[in-house]
Formats: structure tokens, sequence, C-alpha cells
């Protein structure tokens, strides 16, 4: 069976998927029809998801739910989630239910600056180099003059322009390390542009300053590229309130649910293992905002990975705090996000995802997102020491189960009682379901088969 083929990208979007299914599945008729079952009936929208990719056959759907009774700095929000997984948008909606009587969470803007990296090799004197920098710096501002009117006028642009030396770790190379402020947008391709503009201007200027030449016969250009390493880009969401007010929760009294949660947070901090997992629930809540409003999550994941290890060991990027009978719990994470351009203004979901949000800026929704992330992080830490992270999701996840074994209404709600205190598992629902299909009238429903 021929399984290349050249060209590909020059068939119709019906041809590429007549001969995917043709060469890779069984039943290339049915696999055909299903495939195309997920195209939208609005040949507009689905135009618009075609061309945000390339070699597009179908559409990928994921749930998109909504968490409500945010209140983030004295507003509510019904914030929205795009995951798959189980029992994160429950898990955040409990959460921002329970610190809504409790003074909600309060964010704040630390900083908005994002990088770009010219990356270059020259074999000439450092102290030459560094001479020039007021010069070079006068022609990258002349050079990107016209690709940064538009965000000066909105407050934005370069603000900083330094040249970082790595000579010690790899011979004459260098990198010139710019700092932007892109205001409401992500950025990512203005600040790509200027850096290209000012690399092909950095190539000129080396070439035709007789000083730099003479010191050094070989300059090389290597790269010029953002970094989605962005800690200047930095937000703060926060929770607190007195401990006697956390309540009793799940049979502990309000303090030692509150010494228990502040070891558990420890733990995260100085362990990588916990961490890790720590870290993982907090992006469940990010990015599944991070997608509902068509922002890059996998930068955001990379760039705040990258800052849970800026002390030389990967932490927890929550901390926790119990200071004179106060409970204080937040998150610092670096968010580059973006409510204009790109994604945001092109995908329809994405544009009803900012609109539910009441359009926010940029920094009213990096506050978001982190408030997000944050009650996953309170709502995963408080199952976990309390009835266990098992019992909330594999109740969620056994709805999933018996959906999969094409359970019947009354097979449902019957499973739902039964494992109300049970432990859930693909092989327990299977059995389970196996007694209730093969029960006499007689017998009661929903006997226990142990």
């Amino acid at each position: 069976m021929k399984k290349s083929i050249k060209g590909f990208s020059k068939l119709s979007k019906r041809g590429k998927l007549k001969w995917i299914v043709e060469n890779f599945f069984i039943d290339p008729e049915g696999v055909m029809k299903e495939l195309m079952s997920y195209w939208l009936h609005d040949e507009e929208k689905q135009k618009i998801l075609d061309e945000i990719s390339e070699n597009t056959i179908s559409n990928f759907h994921l749930p998109y739910g909504v968490a409500p009774n945010f209140l983030i700095n004295g507003k509510t929000y019904c914030v929205p989630m795009v995951i798959e997984e189980s029992s994160v948008v429950a898990a955040a909606s409990s959460a921002a239910k329970f610190w809504n009587t409790r003074g909600g969470f309060k964010t704040e803007v630390i900083s908005k600056i994002k990088i770009g990296q010219i990356h270059f090799t020259w074999n000439g004197d450092a102290k030459i180099l560094r001479k020039h920098l007021p010069k070079i710096n006068e022609v990258f501002m002349k050079t990107s003059d016209t690709l940064t009117l538009n965000m000066r006028k909105r407050g934005g642009g370069i603000q900083n322009m330094e040249l970082v030396e790595f000579g010690e770790l790899e011979p004459d190379y260098y990198q010139f390390k710019i700092s932007f402020d892109t205001v409401d947008s992500m950025g990512a391709n203005f600040i790509n542009s200027v850096l290209e503009a000012c690399s092909n201007a950095l190539i000129q200027y080396m070439k035709n300053t007789t000083e730099l030449r003479n010191s050094g016969e070989h300059f090389e250009l290597i790269m010029s590229i953002l970094s989605n390493y962005t800690p200047e880009c930095l937000v703060k969401a926060s929770i607190s309130c007195p401990i006697e007010e956390l309540g009793e929760i799940s049979g502990l009294d309000a303090q030692s649910f509150a010494n228990k949660f502040y070891k558990a947070v420890r733990i995260a901090i100085i362990d990588p293992y916990r961490a890790t997992t720590h870290n993982k629930g907090i992006f469940n809540g990010v990015d599944a905002v991070a997608i509902a409003t068509g922002n890059d999550f996998r930068a955001i994941e990379a760039c705040g990975h990258a800052y849970a290890s800026k002390s030389g060991s990967y932490r927890s990027l929550t901390t926790c705090r119990l200071d004179d009978g106060i409970f204080h719990f937040w998150l610092e994470i670096p968010l580059a996000l973006g409510t204009i351009g790109g994604l945001t203004s092109m995908h329809p979901m994405a544009k009803r995802s900012l609109e539910l949000l009441g359009n926010p800026s940029t920094d009213e929704l990096m506050g978001i997102v982190a408030a997000t992330g944050l009650a996953q992080n309170f709502a995963a830490v408080r199952s976990l020491i309390t009835t266990g992270i098992q019992m909330g999701h594999m109740r969620m996840h056994l709805l999933n189960i018996l959906n999969r074994l094409e359970a019947s209404e009354k097979e449902i709600k019957e499973s739902l009682v039964y494992f109300k205190d049970k432990m859930v598992s693909s092989s327990a629902v299977q059995e389970f379901l196996h007694f209730l299909r093969q029960q006499i009238p007689e017998q009661e429903p929903g006997l226990p088969i142990r």
C-alpha cells in the first residue's frame, strides 16, 4: 500500500481527506463520512478554522465549559474553560464558590515585559563593541520606527536593549537582548518582525563600521527570535481570610485544615517530584482559559515551568503562609497573553470567550487566568489532604466509562448510586453493568455484587 505522496498540500481539503482514509483506514467510506461530520455547517466559520493551520481535514472538538462565581478584584466572572480532563472545571467552580464568600481573589500585574533576542558570533574586541552600543541602539530604533509606530501609539514598543556576552561558555557568542511592551497583544509576530529588521540593520552596521570590521573580521548572524521565557511578564493572584472562616472541611476543623494545607504546599516547594504534579494542576486551570481565549498555552507552559526552576531547583508556583490567624495562599506566574490580534481576533469561540469575560484588557485577563490557576490548585490540594483526589476525580470519570460502555439512562442512574461510596474502575463498572443486565425482575435494583 502506497503511503507517501508528493504535492499533498496542493490537494483540496476533500482530496486530502480522501487520500488519508484510502491509505490508512480499514473502512475508508465510513471514516471519511465520520471525519466530514465534524466539519462546521457554517462555511465561513469553517474557512476560518481551515486557514488557521495547514493540511486540515477535519475539526477536533474539545468540551467548552464554564466556571461561574469567580470574584476577582471585586468583580464577578463566569470563566470559560476548554479542557478534556474530568473534574477540572468542577474543581475550579467549587473553589470559586468557596472563596466568593471569603473575599474572593485579588490579582496584581507586576510587570509586562517580553523579550526578543538577536544571536550572533563575532571574534573582535568586546570593549569596542560595547563602545558602539549607543549607536547600534539608535540604528535599531530608527530601523524599527515604522514597525513599532502603532504599538508606540498604544503605549508600548521597544523598552530597552542590552548586549549579553557568552564568550566564556561559547567562543565569540553574543546576543542583543531587547525588551518589549506589546500592550494588549501577545505580540509574537510583532516582536519577530522587529527583530528581523534590526538583525538586517546589524549586519550592515557591522559590515560598514571600520573600527568593528578591523577588530574582528568574522561576524555571523545566527538567528533572531522572541523568547518564550518572560519572567518580567508577571502576575500575582492571592486569596486570604481568617483561618476560622475556612470552617470545617471534610471532617477537619479550620486550624487543622490550614496546618495540613500549609504542609502540603511546603512539600511541593522542597520536592521536585511533588512540585511537578502540583504545578500541573495549576496549568489545568491556566491552560483551559488560555485555550478558550485563543492564547498560546504551550508558550505559557514552557515559561511557567522555567520560572518554577529559577532558584536552581524545580519548585511549586504557589506559596502558603499562616500569619497571626490568617490563611494566605498565592500564585506568582509569568503569563504572556493577548486580547487583540492573532487567534484571539480570528477564532469565533475565542472572541465569544473574551466577550463572556467582558472584553478584558490584557492586564485583566492575566488576573483572570492566574486566579483560575490558583483556584484549581486550592481545590486539588484541598482534595488531597481530605477525601483524596480519586473520589472526586473518578466519580467524574465514572460517566466517561459508562458512556464508553453504552450504559442506558437507567443503568447510569443506578451506577451513580452504587459507586457513591466505592472506588471507581473500568473493571468494577463493567462488572456492575453485567450484574444489572443479568438480574431477574424480582431482584432489587442496585444490589452490591460483592
